[in-house]
């Protein structure tokens, strides 16, 4: 595919699968960690490797952006693509949240996006004979449907959806292609401790599957990697479910 790629919330989960397929087919990476425990982890397994750079820290600093344009522009690599993967989830009564708790998961969730993608498409549009450019956003399918206890985080990914869409309008003049996809239930660090503690719960997510089963991280990621690639130059603007038939 060989594509120059930012990869954020890198560190774990779905963004660290994504950052391994993508460095595995071919793709440059510039990988934003937040947990310095996993930047030092994932700096080792990737050692002398000319296909990613590390960046510790979180995008709420906009320099970290700011570091990897010019290092982008230092290696004559330019960004062709980016996933917005960072974020936090929230789990609380719609009575019980607060403004503090609210405006924590929407600046986690949707600003620090709103901004780290604004930069990369000024960025973008300054290039000249400049390659196409794809964004794409990760969101949940709890920004789709209605869930108990979720109302703040699901405002952020429904919030999220929309920016996505707008701007797939607003930059298609510009080759900037804008994508979302919504993961159902998938394997991530929380699945374990989901499924030993809360086993009346995880029968209901089985029952509410389709396809009977919780996804894989790499079910996300590879849907991720075609959006990423020229194979996809036709889709804009769409929310893409990856989620065993849930939302169906």
């Amino acid at each position: 595919m060989k594509k120059n790629i930012i990869i954020t919330g890198a560190g774990k989960g779905i963004g660290k699968q994504i950052l391994f397929d993508c460095i595995e087919n071919d793709n440059f990476v510039y990988g934003v960690i937040r947990s310095k425990k996993d930047f030092i982890e994932i700096k080792k397994e990737f050692k002398g490797s000319k296909n990613c750079k590390l960046y510790h820290g979180d995008i709420k600093n906009i320099s970290i952006a700011e570091r990897i344009i010019k290092d982008s522009k230092k290696m004559k690599k330019k960004i062709n693509g980016l996933v917005n993967n960072a974020g936090e989830r929230l789990r609380e009564n719609f009575l019980d949240t607060n403004n503090s708790k609210l405006t924590k998961i929407f600046k986690n969730n949707f600003f620090n996006h709103f901004f780290f993608t604004q930069k990369i498409i000024k960025n973008h549009k300054k290039i000249k004979n400049k390659s196409s450019l794809s964004i794409v956003n990760i969101g949940s399918i709890v920004g789709l449907k209605g869930f108990s206890q979720l109302s703040g985080y699901a405002s952020t990914k429904s919030a999220l959806d929309g920016l996505t869409k707008s701007l797939a309008i607003e930059f298609a003049k510009d080759n900037i292609r804008l994508n979302i996809i919504h993961p159902g239930f998938i394997k991530t660090s929380y699945y374990k401790s989901f499924k030993k503690n809360k086993k009346r719960l995880y029968n209901w997510t089985l029952q509410k599957t389709p396809l009977g089963r919780w996804g894989e991280s790499k079910d996300v990621s590879q849907m991720v990697i075609y959006l990423l690639s020229d194979k996809s130059n036709y889709i804009t603007g769409q929310s893409i479910a990856v989620d065993g038939g849930w939302t169906a």
